[in-house]
């Protein structure tokens, strides 16, 4: 890395706006001012209570490679290949869908996801499963702030919400029998996850609990449950919202599981969810992660199909939904800075209590609570909070009947759409696919084969390239998305500065970036079609 790119990193970083707190620096950066959402940058030494737990220390990527001081006289961006290739490789995750038989008749053919973290620990959450009563598959990405906590907690939760939601009563029923006689429980999720995908077991049990709360509310309903999957997964957002608030307000057993849902509740957490059953694709968003489709033309080429919209200051649709719910004279403070209240870029999450309680609310909470500020529980009342909730978690449902040509589906962070346009992704991916098609060799070859054979195949595939190609796409993107210069080519110096730059300056110049990329089978798209005339 060049002296003058690393003047310039320091430079910039050093003319960013820090603003001292109670034991934690509130950092915006004035370049991206636009973009950076509400980031706590807390301080770096964390005192615990005993029985305490922060949910902040049980998930980073590999950092071995990124700085701790800021001095210019010890940075160094020298990376190897190999070393850029570990780094950005170590969240990778794929899995190919398989039937008993070994064959493929999902909708689904394949997915691969991948993280890269800019905030240590990362705060986005991922989750993937197969919905084992209703046969659908979801997908989702998590975007934290002011911790990991929320997006844990809602990764872990709001997928068995959304399951629960679909079931028919003859199937509550069922498992609710089975709970109250204390027998096995029929599976509702298979979950498909990277061994660094972590679970909160200490408190695994009090979440099933009011899981089962949940499905016994919709067995106390007059009707069969039935709701459509629109209805279902709205109602399992905002069930789970409410169910983090009253966690929080209510006696809990332990220390523990009180300081884990005070930090659940007092941070907050984006989400987007897809569920794909046959063709039939719903995918619900709160906040700014996005979810777009890749479209192959009949004549050849690709087009992108937006399936969100990001719920910010910059969206006229959430402006009037905020003014319609709040008095004419809160118009003008409703956003300040574009940031709802002057504090969070987006306008809608889990969590933040801290947005959506009353002030007494929240003063009687936290005053019978441990040490919240050893928790790093983020307690500020913005100017000109009247009229709360300012924030809700209800999520905008889209859908969208999947055809032959809707090739992929991308879900992500909102850290990769700050550095790419849908329309890149869509060529991104489109790309890779052709790229990865050519490069495989043709093994069309008699049996017995000989081992020179073998290693001339190896040799023709080696200097076409692919040894060096991503073979997940997420890491493809993320790649692009950190590295990629004004002519959109990945540049080694400014990959390996961005992969090394010390957390602290590293947010100022990317978020934590969470990619999910979902392939279609367009065999069993189509037959669908055929069967169905």
């Amino acid at each position: 890395m060049s002296r003058t790119v690393s003047s310039w990193i320091l430079s910039s970083a050093r003319n960013s706006i820090v603003l001292q707190g109670k034991g934690r620096l509130y950092s915006i950066c004035i370049p991206n001012r636009n973009k950076i959402k509400w980031k706590l940058v807390f301080s770096k030494t964390r005192l615990y209570p005993a029985g305490s737990c922060s949910l902040d220390n049980t998930f980073s990527l590999k950092k071995a490679f990124r700085h701790t001081s800021t001095e210019e006289e010890h940075f160094s961006f020298q990376l190897s290949p190999s070393q850029i290739n570990d780094i950005l490789r170590a969240g990778e995750l794929s899995h190919k869908i398989l039937d008993l038989n070994g064959k493929n008749a999902n909708s689904v053919l394949k997915f691969e996801s991948n993280q890269l973290a800019s905030n240590t620990p990362i705060e986005d959450r991922r989750s993937a499963a197969t919905c084992l009563q209703t046969k659908g598959m979801m997908f989702g990405v998590f975007d934290g702030h002011a911790g990991s906590a929320c997006a844990q907690a809602v990764s872990e939760r709001l997928l068995h919400y959304i399951a629960v939601s679909l079931m028919s009563r003859q199937t509550l029923e069922e498992i609710e029998l089975a709970v109250d006689c204390m027998k096995p429980v029929l599976p509702i999720l298979q979950w498909h996850k990277h061994p660094n995908d972590v679970e909160y077991r200490e408190i695994t049990s009090q979440y099933f609990e009011n899981l089962r709360v949940y499905w016994q509310h919709l067995l106390d309903l007059d009707t069969e449950p039935g709701f459509s999957l629109e209805e279902a997964m709205i109602c399992a957002f905002k069930r789970l919202d409410s169910d983090i608030s009253l966690e929080v307000q209510a006696p809990q057993e332990n220390e523990l599981m009180r300081n884990i849902a005070l930090q659940v509740a007092f941070s907050g957490a984006t989400a987007c969810v897809a569920h794909i059953d046959g063709v039939h694709l719903h995918v619900a968003n709160t906040g700014d992660c996005r979810a777009i489709l890749g479209v192959h033309e009949e004549d050849g080429t690709w087009s992108t199909l937006p399936l969100t919209r990001d719920h910010n200051a910059f969206d006229e649709l959430e402006i009037r939904r905020l003014k319609r719910e709040h008095p004419r004279s809160e118009e003008k403070t409703l956003f300040v800075n574009d940031r709802l209240l002057g504090i969070l870029m987006p306008s809608r999450a889990f969590g933040d209590v801290q947005l959506k309680w009353s002030k007494e609310l929240q003063h009687s909470v936290l005053e019978n609570s441990c040490d919240v500020e050893s928790l790093n529980i983020y307690q500020y009342v913005p100017p000109n909070y009247h009229t709360p909730p300012y924030l809700t978690a209800e999520p905008e449902v889209t859908y969208h009947k999947l055809r032959s040509k809707d090739k992929f589906l991308v879900i992500a962070s909102d850290g990769l759409w700050e550095m790419l346009s849908n329309e890149k992704v869509v060529k991104l991916v489109a790309g890779h696919l052709t790229e990865l098609n050519v490069q495989k060799p043709q093994l069309a070859f008699e049996k017995p084969v000989n081992l020179g054979y073998m290693h001339s195949l190896l040799l023709q595939r080696k200097n076409r390239g692919i040894a060096s190609l991503d073979q997940n796409i997420a890491t493809h993107l993320i790649r692009h998305a950190i590295g990629s210069n004004e002519y959109g080519e990945v540049d080694q110096e400014k990959l390996a500065a961005m992969l090394t730059l010390p957390e602290d300056l590293a947010r100022m110049y990317r978020d934590d970036i969470t990619v999910t990329v979902v392939y279609f089978n367009s065999e069993t798209i189509e037959n669908y079609y055929r069967n169905n005339e």
